[in-house]
């Protein structure tokens, strides 16, 4: 049963591209600052909840896109993702740093960054500043572009090799 004090439904977090941009007008007229980032967020864990923590902390609202299950496996192959896309949205969204997520089924976000036009593209530390996706168009309206240090010894991959090793079946 739901009462006052629970959070929105995650779902309510989840909006297509269309209703985001409208959402993201009227949050700038208000003053608010937009702050984006994306990434596939497959098996997430403490490194995943820890950035969007800090990425959050660089504006007002947080947009988070999320690659499409296609879009992982043209990145990290075949066997990826491991959760699927519907679930990643839901998982990602119930996170209280973010307020939006959105899906895009590019391999990169660039066409996303240029239909919302956040004020400040973030991207985890292990990123140089230079190859960030969406960077030249963030900067030619007066965006800006920040990085995020990552938490040491947390990524998917190590996950998945734990999970290997251990040989669970």
């Amino acid at each position: 049963m739901r009462n006052s004090r629970t959070n929105p439904l995650p779902r309510a977090k989840i909006k297509p591209v269309q209703e985001l941009r409208k959402i993201i007008s009227r949050l700038k007229c208000e003053g608010k600052r937009i702050v984006f980032t994306n990434g596939c967020f497959d098996l997430l864990h403490y490194g995943h909840v820890k950035y969007l923590a800090d990425a959050k902390k660089k504006g007002d609202i947080l947009i988070v896109a999320i690659n499409s299950d296609a879009s992982v496996k043209r990145i990290k192959g075949d066997k990826r993702p491991i959760i699927n896309e519907k679930d990643r949205l839901k998982t990602v969204a119930s996170l209280v740093s973010v307020d939006y997520v959105v899906l895009f089924k590019e391999d990169t976000p660039l066409k996303l960054i240029k239909l919302l036009r956040p004020d400040i593209l973030v991207k985890g530390a292990d990123w140089s500043k230079n190859n960030i996706v969406g960077k030249d168009y963030v900067l030619s309206y007066g965006g800006r572009v920040s990085t995020v240090r990552l938490v040491k010894g947390y990524s998917t991959t190590l996950l998945i090799k734990k999970i290997k090793k251990i040989g669970f079946r």
